[in-house]
């Protein structure tokens, strides 16, 4: 008999979810615009100011987990409670909370006791703001050099972390600031809330 994932250790959900990178898949875009027209229905546009698709899987060419991760930014006053609600109610998994400093959710959607289905996602939930993810996808974008640099750390990475998710982010760190830094000075202010 299969385990619940919320009955599974760190370990048994590496064993179940490993590290796997793909060629980039141009249907990417079409499942995030799909996914944000379902968030639209369920979420209020009080609450809901800007979505955005973030991560490996929006930047053209790239290689990537199969998983499409979103930036839904929320205003300063919008019910944390009644989202999480919603979301839920609407198929999305909480993975993490965290209130302070800063207000970050994290959801999944596409997490199975038989492992990944076909289409994942990751819900980022932040309160409006100038976000790094946002800067560092539009430099990856921008600069061909870089991405390709990226593609191949992450190659590597995923062959030395197949099984440790938080050892192959974690490894990934150093490079993704260094390049950050950079995409704050090119675009400057770019996603400052207005």
């Amino acid at each position: 008999m299969k385990k619940d994932l919320s009955g599974m250790s760190l370990k048994e959900l590496w064993e179940l979810f490993p590290v796997i990178l793909k060629e980039h898949n141009p249907l990417y875009k079409e499942w995030y615009e799909s996914e944000v027209r379902l968030l639209s229905a369920c979420i209020s546009k009080d609450d809901m100011k800007r979505v955005s698709h973030i991560g490996s899987s929006a930047v053209e060419g790239l290689i990537s987990k199969p998983i499409v991760d979103i930036l839904m930014e929320v205003g300063n006053n919008c019910h944390a409670g009644n989202l999480i609600k919603n979301l839920k109610n609407n198929g999305w998994r909480l993975m993490s909370s965290r209130y302070e400093p800063v207000f970050h959710l994290v959801f999944n959607k596409g997490y199975t006791e038989n492992g990944y289905a076909e289409k994942v996602y990751h819900l980022h939930v932040r309160h409006i703001g100038d976000w790094d993810e946002l800067y560092f996808r539009d430099y990856l974008g921008g600069h061909p050099d870089v991405a390709s640099l990226y593609g191949k750390l992450k190659l590597k990475l995923g062959k030395d972390y197949e099984h440790d998710r938080d050892g192959y982010t974690e490894a990934k760190k150093e490079f993704i600031m260094r390049h950050t830094e950079k995409a704050k000075v090119e675009y400057a202010g770019r996603y400052s809330p207005q």
